[in-house]
């Protein structure tokens, strides 16, 4: 397990060019160079400029070609004796990096790893800049989801389609609200939140934990009121977050799936055919809420990219869709309940669409079903009898 490495006593003048016999700071220029830019990750490459990934794309910084010395030489000066023993023996580490002042400052996660005889080195900045739903165009009736206190609420959706930027904005609004005790079990951290009314914990795999099943292992002794556990990947991460909410706590997790009724299911494969009984039994009682999401690209000045969300909340007509197995029908639950804040994506593509956030090819594109849309669009009812319009 990597520590936590801090970069608070370099010197600010120092170059990203010393020599490997200079002191402290000589890739720091990059770091802040990263954080200057409000961009996302840093990559070094023997041969190459340090690259930057701006909207996308990797872009060369200042300062021209590195050596595999300079990164080398760089990198081990932040690292501790045992740090640098653990890359030597197996090729490759992983640890965090702070970029300032203690209690303000900006952290990076950091892989460092051999290639072709040279370290190469990939480096992500763990934003502080959480947005709130208005800000992040989420539809109002979400904000409902942070006022459970217990039960099992899902972020269901493909890797890059939001759900931690989702998640973020729910918890640092509790964070905001309610004095209550937060832990976070993440691989990796991707924001970093402020104590406000909260306390609020984060642990990260390989850096402040060995692995998922040690956090979760000692979860319900850090006496958490909500819990976020990264990803539901495998049955003790199920397992550990249904325990958690019968046992009175709110979990937070996320979930590759498409859909609501996609979601059970995945949930459900984890298990074997025996015990999915008992695992839809617990989704009947603990689940409260599943958000679907993708990012799609927006037409409007200044707004790159807009979520588009189904919500399902649990209510006595989802919850006995999942008892009776029924899942394919919690879409027409969604489509019946928009008045209760539910929405499925075609409803809620129609009215991106019709705010001007998104045009029609977009649309189309993005959404289940297009002739739906379509009929959508020009308000006509869904096979469902709901009203989409």
């Amino acid at each position: 397990m990597a520590d936590v490495t801090s970069d608070s006593s370099a010197p600010e003048d120092a170059s990203p060019h010393e020599e490997h016999g200079k002191k402290k700071g000589s890739l720091r220029k990059f770091f802040k160079a990263v954080i200057a830019m409000k961009t996302s990750d840093l990559h070094l490459k023997a041969g190459l400029p340090a690259m930057a990934r701006v909207k996308g794309d990797l872009r060369p910084l200042q300062g021209g070609p590195l050596t595999g010395e300079q990164i080398r030489a760089g990198i081990f000066e932040i690292l501790s004796p045992k740090q640098q023993a653990q890359y030597e023996e197996r090729g490759a580490i992983d640890f965090a990096y702070d970029v300032g002042p203690q209690g303000d400052a900006d952290r990076f996660r950091v892989n460092a790893f051999q290639q072709r005889g040279q370290m190469s080195v990939a480096a992500r900045r763990v934003s502080r800049d959480i947005r709130n739903f208005e800000q992040l165009y989420l539809p109002a009736s979400i904000e409902k989801v942070t006022q459970f206190h217990q039960g099992m609420v899902l972020l269901a959706g493909i890797t890059g389609s939001g759900k931690s930027t989702t998640i973020a904005a729910m918890i640092d609004h509790i964070n905001k609200r309610d004095p209550v005790h937060i832990v976070t079990i993440e691989d990796p951290i991707e924001y970093l939140f402020t104590d406000k009314k909260a306390v609020i914990n984060q642990r990260e795999v390989g850096i402040d934990v060995m692995d998922f099943h040690e956090a979760l292992k000692y979860l319900m002794r850090e006496d958490p009121d909500i819990v976020l556990i990264g990803e539901m990947r495998d049955i003790d991460t199920f397992s550990a977050a249904v325990h958690a909410a019968e046992t009175g706590h709110l979990v937070f997790g996320t979930i590759h799936a498409s859909s609501s009724a996609q979601t059970v299911s995945r949930i459900l494969d984890l298990f074997p055919a025996d015990e999915r009984r008992s695992v839809r039994q617990a989704l009947e009682f603990n689940l409260k809420a599943i958000i679907c999401q993708k990012l799609i690209p927006s037409v409007k000045q200044g707004v790159p990219l807009v979520p588009a969300v189904e919500i399902m909340f649990s209510n006595a007509s989802v919850r006995k869709l999942i008892r009776e197995e029924r899942d394919n029908e919690i879409i027409d639950v969604i489509r019946a309940c928009y008045p209760d804040g539910m929405v499925d994506f075609t409803e809620h593509l129609r009215r991106l669409v019709e705010s001007g956030y998104i045009d029609h090819p977009t649309a189309y594109e993005a959404a289940p079903n297009p002739d739906e849309l379509k009929m959508a669009l020009k308000g006509i009812k869904s096979a469902s009898g709901a009203i989409l319009g």
